[in-house]
Parts: C-alpha cells; structure tokens; sequence
C-alpha cells in the first residue's frame, strides 16, 4: 500500500464494489446466458419479494424480455433471491451472522442471490440491476437504461458485504421552497408515494436509514403508511437531531401543549415522547434522545448538563416500558451538534449503548472524533454531515457545491478514528446532490482505512453516462423543448456522436473543484478582485465551452450541464457588477450585460423545470443571488448597481508554491487531487508506533511547548523558493477543525536549517468570526514573517497531528 501512496487520486484498491464483474455482453467457455426466470420463497420476507420485482422490471427495460416470478424452480435455468432463512436451504457458509451481506453464485443455469438478511439479499438483485446497465438514479435523474440484446453471466462466486458503516442514510432537510413545492404538485404531499421512491433511490444506493423531511411535516403523521411501508422496505427510521423520540417537532406544533420546556412542561413532554415509542413497534428504528430548544434553538443559555441528563433518563425509562425490554435493546442516538457538544465536552455521559453522534460544523469540517484513548463507547460512534445548510455565515442550497476530494478526506478521518456506526448526511432537496449522495453511500459501504481516494467523478459518469446512453439523446431528451429553445439559454442541442464518460467525469470533477471555492449564496461583486474575476470566469467558459459539446439529454441537462451553465452564469453576473461599478462611465455597457445575465439565470431555471415533461417543476426554485445576511431574500434579487463598489485588499503574491510542488520529503505523504481551493494538497494518515503494548493505536500525547495534541508519525515536506528582504510567507490549509479537543492542530517548520518552530492552524475554531471566514474562503491561512538575503531559501514542513491539509505555499514582499 505505502507504494502507491503518493499517487494522485489513483485506484490504490482493486476491490470496490463493482470489480467483480457478473454481467457481461461477450459470451465465452465461462459464462452462460442470462436466466428469464426468477425464483422466490413465498415466505421469504416482502423485501425479498420487491427485489425480485424491481429486478425484473430491470430486466425488462434492459433485454426487452419480462421474466417469470415462481417459488420453486422448475427445470428452467432461473435466478434465485432469498435470505439464508428461506426454504431453499441456502449455502450459508459465511454469511450466517453478518449485516447485510451477500453472495451471488453463478453456475451454468443458475444464479443464486444469498443475503444474510433481507436488505443483504435486496443488495445483491440490485446489484445485478446496476451491472446490468441500470442506475440507481433512473428515476430521480432520468440515467437511461442501457439496451442490450444479448446478456450473459460470467461464472464464479462474487461475495460483498459486511459494510463498513453499519447505519447508512439520507436527511430530506431544508426542503422548502423546493422539494417541498415539488412533492405536493407530483404527489399531493410528503405521503408515502413520494417516500416509495426515496426508499428505492436508499436500496438501490445500497442504503438503509433516513431522517424524513420536517420543515412543517411529520413522517408518521402527514401519512399512516409512511412508516409500515419504511418497515417493508427495509429502511430504518429515525428523526433529526433535535426531534427526539421519534416524533416531530411539526407533530408538537400540532398537538403539543404549553412550552417546550421540560423544567416547566415535563409531564406533557413525557407524554408526547411515549407515543412515539408506541408508534415505533417492531418497526427498525434508531431513537434520538436528548433535547434541543423549539425551533432548533440552544435549550438554554448556558449548559444544563444535569437538566439534560435528567431528560435522558426519563426517555429512557419511557422506552423501557414502552417495550416492555432494557433500554439497551433499542438502537438510540444522542446527536452532539453545536451546542450539544459543549455538554459533552464538559463532562456529560449518556449509557454505553447509546452511540454518539459527531458533527461537523455545517460546513464538512468534522469538530470531533473519538478519542482512542477513551474507554470504547459500546453503541459506537457516528457521523452527521452536511451537503446542504441552512445558518450562519450563509445558507447553501441551490445546486451541489462539494469537493469529492475534501468529503473523502473528512470521511476517511472518521473512519480510521472508529466513527462508523452510523453516517447521515443532510442532503438538502436531495434532487441537485446526486453526485454525493452516491459517493457518500458508496464509501459508506466500503471505506478502507488505508485506502486513497478513487476517481469516483469518472466511476459516476461511467455508471451514468457509458456504453449505450448515447443512444437515447434524441428519445429521453428535453422533454418538449424544442432546438432554439435549448439554445437560447445556451443548453447543447443533440449532437451527433457519442458520449465519453471519460470527459464527463473529468467535467464532474472541474466543476466540483471550482464550485467548491465559494458557495453560491457567498458570491457577490466583491468576493474577488477584478483581475481574479476575470481568471475565474476564464476558467468557467472554458469548462461550458466543453459541457456543451457534448449529446443533450435529460440526465446529461441535470447532472451535468445545469449547475455549470448556472455557476458560469452567475459568477458572470457578479463580474459584470463589479466592471461597471469599478468605472461607471468607462463600463457602463456592463450593466446592461449584469441584467442579461440575472434574467438568463430564470431561463436556465425554467429550462430545469421543463426538462423531462415538466417532471421537475420546483426543483431550482431557490433563491440564490442577492444574499445580504445568513438567510436568503425571499425571491432572487438583482445586484444593486447604484451601490458603492470596493473591490477586496489582496496582497499581490508573486510566488505561489502548490504542496505536492517538494523537492524532498520524508514519512507518508498522500496527495490529494484537486482538495485545495486551487490545486492539490498534502497530508499524512500515517500511524504513529504503539504506545508500549501490543495494541496499536493511531494517537498519543505529543508535547509542542506547553501544548498536547493528539498526532500521527512525524512526516516532513521541503521546499525551496527565491526571495529577497522582507517576505510574507502564507501557509494555506483547508478548513480542519480542532477535532483532536486539544489545543489545535499542531505542525512546526523551519526556515534555512534553523530550528523548528511549532504553531497550530486552529486553536481559536471557537471565533465565530474567524470560523466564518474559513468556511466562506475555504481556506485557513497561517501568516510567517521572514527577512531574506537575495538568492534561494528553504522552509520545511512538518506535519504532526493529523487531519492537516497543506494546499499551498504563498509569498509577497511587503
């Protein structure tokens, strides 16, 4: 593994899910065709019954041929799908005990689909569905289904499973205007219609949890077959962070009584709560205990930590005896966001088969990780991300703007400390974030803790985009549009040819990278400087240049071609502001292009809301230019162009250095492609030695001064640069938040061969300010100064706590 280290996002790792090969179109010695005949037990569980379903409405839009379902087989070559429960008496030689495994064995004539469960046995028929050309996302992003006329299974035993996150979900959050406009104009509400094809989307994803929409909706209450039709599916269930006990917080708005106050209210509390556990049943369900305020609001100005305790352990005794079993038989969460982690930082404990769910700080920078020093937490550790936000320093909403490479590592950090028990990631409207959502499941599934990050841009576009879906750019196209409607908001019409999923991952990943510097909602006239502007919208028109090149169909509109039209647009908006108001006489014709562009922003949302018939009216009815504080206006608003104009104070570098850009190094450096604002960083998730025994650890307490952090083995980068007399030097690193709770991250350097200086890039994360500027640039910057004799110099980076990124190098005179 150490030999491939230092590659660039290259597949260090053959075995990711879709390397063993099942379904093949080329018929060889070893392979056979595929069986239209798929066997089920009749008593076998419903999920077992629904996989075959969806397996064979996949074999139908794939071959043309719909297979017979029966319940024995009957001489016909056939697929068999079961549980090692089932009556077939199943090989169930390492399978028995595990979570959510399966086995696919194919012999001539058969093949049979083992799962240790039955969310195992509906894993390995819709992984035959997606090697056989069909995306889990057919329906929420229209992916066509790839034709083939002849199918052929390739013999052998192909085995994935246990997952390496046991809990693997979605929250449906912030779903107003969008989502929420949309499910009611397509399903008349949040019922179980629209719930049906987010528990497919889960399954297909090879998913299993979600926290349901609740921005004034309520999951068991809006529809009474929201939750026995979650059961059947296989998806457990559980409710936000600040929605305790199963019920939501919508659900206290309509039958609640007195304050949300459990000094003042308790008994009424309690009472609310038991009919949440009562709804439960045997339906799979994670409980959320604890309290936040009404609204998601801080319970009270300072930390309560006995009030919330005590809370605890009524919630407790209430599912005791609602179950008639311990507490500790019911999977429950104790969610530490924002202030909640300040309860636990002082001190507070729930029981040990509580897990304890970590979160990062809204923005993807995890604020803490276990200590693996501590007593194990018998319920495990998890993660609750964020994709998408409502809050300070803004909202970010409208269309996906995460870095693959930035989730990765984050999540990879979560990983290697033990944080895997459960992964939920907010996601928004779920619609825009396609993209991570899958990278996000897919990791879930199987995240190494000595793996690199892939290039699951070109895997995504390949799965999406490959062999076969050129064929439907004129059939499943722009539902109703005509050409020189497409081509006045400046979408590709249908071009001859075929698509190169190669290309479009490379798009995926451009855009990902360069929408991630600054979201959206923080753009305005200001955010760069003029000559900055200009390289930046450079840089978009050259990657619309090339999204436009390519066939036009609906899932190409909406995953791809959208929100790089959309971001190219808008960041051509601000820039057109920014020239007149640099010069209003000079540049007066700027603000008439500033205006062309705000109303071109409405045609590529009403080019979004027709595509595919109409199916995704509201989708992009978030307002997303015309942000002046953390919330948005209530409806986009054009940029003011009689206001002042003062374009931000940047030191003029003369020198930049990328951090993959050493002339030597020692210890394990991995590369990171494409994390940094500008380029590729560093960083190392090297071990450190044990602590004097035979358990290996991946912390200890390392000195720098009067500090301690946590920290890995000892890795160093050398640099050499030519400077002259006084020289600021800018070490700049993504935004890592002090997850060890020491004292910050610690690294030291040297300049010259002179002794080595030790600082920290986050011991203040606790500056609301300052924390809001990190995530608005996406950068920490920690300033050196230095005064250099004319020639060449040497500063040496060395990285001791882990979780460091080192992006890049600046320097100026001053």
């Amino acid at each position: 593994m150490k030999n491939c280290i230092p590659l660039l996002i290259l597949l260090c790792q053959a075995a990711y899910i879709h390397a063993q090969q099942i379904i093949t179109t080329h018929a060889s010695q070893h392979s056979f065709s595929l069986p239209e005949v798929i066997c089920i037990d009749q008593q076998d569980d419903w999920l077992v019954n629904k996989a075959a379903e969806l397996l064979r409405a996949d074999m139908l839009a794939v071959t043309g041929r719909e297979p017979e379902i029966v319940h024995q087989p009957d001489g016909r070559p056939y697929i068999l799908i079961g549980t090692i429960h089932s009556s077939f008496h199943l090989d169930t030689a390492g399978l028995s005990g595990k979570w959510e495994a399966f086995r696919i064995a194919a012999s001539p004539g058969k093949v049979v689909i083992s799962g240790s469960d039955k969310r195992g046995a509906a894993y390995g028929a819709l992984e035959l569905s997606r090697q056989l050309g069909v995306s889990p996302w057919y329906w929420w992003a229209d992916v066509p289904v790839r034709k083939k006329d002849k199918v052929f299974v390739q013999e052998g035993t192909y085995e994935s499973g246990p997952p390496s996150v046991q809990y693997r979900g979605i929250f449906i959050n912030d779903e107003a205007p969008a989502f929420s406009r949309w499910t009611r104009e397509k399903f008349g509400g949040f019922n179980h219609l629209v719930y049906e094809k987010v528990f497919e989307l889960l399954l297909r994803l090879r998913g299993n949890y979600l926290w349901p929409a609740m921005w004034g909706n309520a999951f068991n209450d809006d529809d009474t077959l929201n939750p026995v039709l979650a059961d059947k599916w296989g998806i457990v269930m559980g409710t936000s962070h600040h929605e305790p006990m199963l019920r939501a917080q919508a659900e206290w708005k309509r039958y609640g009584h007195g304050a949300w106050d459990y000094v003042a209210n308790d008994s009424v509390l309690r009472a609310f709560w038991k009919k949440g556990i009562v709804a439960m049943g045997k339906h799979e369900s994670i409980v959320t205990i604890g309290m936040r305020g009404d609204g998601d609001l801080p319970m009270s100005n300072e930390t309560a930590t006995g009030l919330l305790e005590r809370i605890v352990r009524d919630q407790r005794a209430i599912i005791s005896d609602v179950t008639g079993k311990p507490a500790t038989e019911t999977p429950q969460l104790w969610a530490l966001y924002k202030e909640v982690q300040d309860y636990y930082d002082q001190g507070m404990r729930v029981p040990d088969d509580v897990t304890l769910l970590l979160c990062d700080d809204n923005w993807g920078n995890i604020r803490r990780l276990p200590d693996p020093a501590a007593a194990k937490q018998k319920g495990g550790y998890g993660i609750y991300y964020h994709f998408d936000y409502v809050g300070d320093p803004r909202n970010y909403k409208w269309v996906n703007t995460n870095n693959l490479a930035r989730v990765w590592e984050q999540l990879h950090l979560a990983k290697m400390y033990g944080a895997d028990k459960i992964w939920i990631v907010n996601v928004g409207d779920l619609k825009p974030m396609e993209l991570p959502i899958s990278f996000f499941m897919d990791y879930a599934w199987r995240a190494g803790s000595g793996d690199t990050m892939r290039d699951y841009y070109g895997e995504f576009a390949e799965e999406n985009f490959g062999e076969g879906s050129q064929r439907v750019a004129g059939e499943n196209s722009s539902g109703g549009r005509n050409e020189r409607d497409s081509m006045k908001v400046g979408v590709a019409s249908r071009f001859a040819g075929d698509y190169s999923s190669h290309d479009i991952g490379g798009y995926l990943r451009q855009y990902s990278e360069m929408a991630a510097r600054r979201k959206p909602e923080l753009l305005d006239e200001s955010s760069y400087t003029l000559k900055q502007y200009k390289e930046i919208v450079g840089e978009w028109e050259e990657l619309v240049k090339k999204v436009r090149l390519q066939p036009y169909s609906a899932a190409y509109f909406e995953l791809v071609q959208y929100p790089v039209e959309a971001m190219y647009n808008l960041h051509r908006l601000y820039y057109a502001v920014a020239l007149y108001k640099s010069n209003r006489v000079q540049n007066s014709a700027w603000a008439d292009s500033a205006r062309v562009y705000y109303m071109r922003d409405s045609l590529l949302t009403i080019a979004y809301h027709q595509v595919a018939n109409g199916k995704w009216n509201h989708m992009m009815d978030q307002t997303h230019i015309g942000y002046t504080g953390w919330q948005e206006p209530p409806v986009n608003k054009m940029p003011d162009l009689a206001g002042p104009y003062k374009e931000p104070v940047v030191p003029e570098i003369y020198k930049r250095i990328a951090a993959t850009d050493y002339v030597s190094k020692s210890g394990d450096w991995v590369h990171i492609r494409g994390i940094g604002k500008f380029g590729d960083g560093i960083t190392s998730f090297a071990k450190k030695r044990s602590l004097g025994d035979s358990t290996a650890s991946f912390a200890d307490k390392h000195s720098l001064g009067d500090s301690a952090t946590y920290h890995s083995a000892r890795a160093s980068a050398k640099y050499v640069f030519e400077a002259s007399g006084n020289t600021n030097i800018y070490l700049n690193f993504s935004p890592t938040l002090n997850f060890t709770h020491g004292k910050g991250l610690w690294f030291t350097y040297s300049i010259d061969g002179g002794r080595e200086i030790g600082t920290t890039i986050n011991a203040h994360d606790d500056n609301k300010e300052l924390w809001s500027k990190w995530v608005a640039d996406n950068i920490i910057q920690v300033k050196l100064s230095q005064t250099f004799k004319p020639g060449k110099h040497e500063i040496v980076y060395y990285q001791y706590s882990p979780g460091i990124v080192l992006q890049s190098i600046e320097l100026e005179n001053y």
